[in-house]
């Protein structure tokens, strides 16, 4: 469990240059001239539809065209910052194919403050301005979540914030009503403003964030070291479960990123790069001695190129109509490059594994023969495979095929590569193809002969199969453990917007001879349980139901049943006051995206009753 206290301000200082913090600075300020640009064409198309001045009209749609060729050079300079992935990616020396990662929504400051105030003067009867440090406590919390720390602290304070959402939305929402105040979040990758009052769209945005921050610390990870891979799988499949939980538990979004679609193709990619993580630490414990932990690695390989949770990303899911548009072209690009650069690494590995490796396979008591059966998703034409382990002209021949088409889906992989401008940017991804189509030409010219004259057969496909399959990580909300920020309010399950309650009434009791009449139970408040008719509290206005919140001016909503038992049996002789509420109907009502309420302090009733 965490504890996580609000004063120690988790958010980045917004002024601390880093790369990532330039980048998401540039990210704020193209998304505020989108806006601009946005509502200047919306007047203008207002204006050209309510005017029939001929001259105007030419005029105005002169300046649409300016607004329209304004916004397409914005949203082309957010595309390009969208596509840059190296600013993400680990410091290591080590060369690894570049992981995609996600931008996070950016957010206007909300006042919260005059709303606030006027719903506990109005609902709760209290003075707003006594919660002034409250509202500053929530204020700096939600300025904070805005420039998270690229880490797993940054993860808890979105999930801090999350978690006081829920008590929010308890105590300031009533079913079916806002506080009036807009909520303002811009698409992640296309920067058009949304807005709603709704406080489901604040919590929708603010687990959007935590997906994407884990996009980003999955991306940083050195996966050179099997501490780093394992790292980055755990974040790809969190950052996987939060959009996955979005789109179970958000409707009507409205902005794309948030959309089904787009959450659909998010948790696919994400689920694609944990299949590469997987590969990677295959290949980190590769045995070099070993032919079948070579096909292995080849096997994997073909599983990041052709697994649902790889290709279907990568072709299906960016391709539909409502997403095939939004996705910035760098990103399919990039997909197809990977799909093409593992299809290569599948066959070189399976070269490798034949034409390096297979005298292993005579001590491994068959195991080598069983696999390279299953090894293929068709039978390769030629001998039986069994004849082709035994002979190493077979072997040679066949893994020649292979190391063919390794070379033929490389250079097909650098060739989708050179059709974006943005990708030839990325020296790093470059680098790993060039690389890796350099060592697949080596590798050819090396078993290749002068005098071979046979026509080199086509090499079927690997079968594709993994090790671990992608999990998708739901998040855990309860491991962040926070404190009602307004808990002054009282207990969440009588002071709550949903429950309607009577005005406080200050009642005055005098002891009698036969006591004070009155029979109390529970704590945090206490309850009148019952009041004897005649008695001192029914003369004094008590009733059945009430609750008391302050015992002579002293607050006490949150008191056990025997601290406030005490109180009245001590109290003096000129009498003691009581204030008290009556609930009147709790509201029945349906919530969003609410995860469980994680301060155990709150709707805790002892059944002990007291007569006095």
């Amino acid at each position: 469990w965490l504890q996580i206290d609000n004063s120690d301000g988790y958010g980045c200082d917004p002024m601390l240059m880093t790369l990532r913090s330039r980048l998401q600075h540039r990210r704020a300020r193209i998304n505020q001239q989108i806006n601009k640009e946005l509502r200047m064409r919306a007047g203008a198309e207002n204006l050209f539809r309510a005017t029939t001045n001929h001259k105007v009209r030419e005029t105005v749609a002169l300046e649409l065209s300016f607004v329209n060729s304004n916004l397409q050079l914005l949203k082309e300079e957010l595309e390009e910052l969208n596509s840059n992935m190296e600013v993400y990616q680990t410091e290591s020396e080590s060369v690894n194919v570049p992981m995609i990662p996600l931008g996070l929504k950016e957010t206007k400051e909300v006042d919260l403050s005059a709303a606030l105030k006027d719903f506990i003067c109005e609902h709760y009867g209290e003075d707003g301005l006594q919660y002034e440090n409250e509202i500053r406590e929530l204020a700096d919390l939600r300025q904070a979540m805005r420039t998270p720390s690229r880490s797993e602290a940054g993860v808890e304070l979105l999930m801090e914030y999350y978690n006081q959402l829920y008590f929010l939305d308890q105590r300031f929402f009533p079913v079916g009503k806002t506080l009036g105040v807009y909520f303002h979040w811009y698409d992640s990758l296309t920067g058009v403003p949304s807005c709603q009052r709704a406080l489901a769209f604040e919590k929708g945005s603010v687990l959007f964030n935590m997906g994407a921050l884990y996009t980003q610390i999955g991306a940083r990870q050195d996966r050179c070291t099997s501490e780093g891979i394992d790292s980055a799988i755990e974040a790809f499949q969190r950052a996987a479960g939060a959009f996955s939980y979005l789109k179970e538990n958000f409707s009507n979004a409205p902005s794309l990123d948030m959309s089904a679609a787009s959450l659909a193709m998010l948790v696919r990619l994400m689920l694609a790069q944990v299949q590469e993580c997987v590969f990677e630490r295959v290949l980190l414990l590769l045995r070099d001695d070993q032919f079948t932990t070579h096909l292995q690695v080849a096997q994997e390989a073909a599983q990041v190129s052709v697994s649902d949770t790889c290709a279907r990303a990568r072709t299906h899911t960016m391709g539909q109509p409502l997403v095939k548009d939004y996705v910035p072209f760098s990103w399919a690009t990039m997909a197809q490059v990977k799909t093409e650069h593992f299809r290569a690494l599948s066959h070189y590995y399976a070269a490798v594994a034949l034409c390096e490796h297979a005298q292993s396979t005579q001590w491994d008591d068959g195991a080598g023969e069983r696999a390279l059966h299953h090894f293929h998703t068709s039978t390769p034409k030629g001998p039986p495979l069994g004849h082709v382990l035994q002979d190493p002209e077979e072997r040679r021949k066949l893994g020649k095929a292979h190391l063919r088409r390794a070379i033929m889906r490389h250079e097909e992989a650098m060739r989708v590569h050179s059709l974006c401008k943005i990708l030839r940017k990325m020296d790093i991804l470059q680098e790993v193809l060039s690389l890796m189509h350099k060592r697949s030409l080596h590798c050819y010219s090396h078993i290749d002969h002068e005098d071979d004259f046979f026509e080199t057969v086509e090499a079927p496909d690997v079968q594709s199969k993994t090790e671990q399959k992608p999990e998708i990580k739901t998040p855990d909300f309860s491991r962040v453990q926070v404190t009602d920020i307004f808990r002054r309010l009282g207990p969440l399950p009588i002071f709550s917007a949903r429950n309607r309650r009577s005005a406080p009434r200050v009642v005055i009791l005098q002891r009698s001879d036969g006591g004070l009449g009155l029979t109390l139970r529970g704590d945090s408040p206490v309850l009148v349980a019952g009041v004897v008719p005649g008695g001192c509290a029914a003369e004094a206005g008590l009733r059945e139901g009430d609750y008391i919140v302050s015992v002579n001016g002293v607050d006490c909503k949150w008191a056990k049943h025997a601290d406030v038992v005490h109180t009245l049996k001590t109290y003096s002789e000129s009498g003691v006051e009581l204030c008290v509420i009556t609930l009147l109907s709790p509201e029945v009502h349906g919530q969003v995206l609410n995860p469980p309420p994680t301060d155990g302090r709150t709707g805790i009733l002892f059944l002990t009753r007291c007569v006095l």
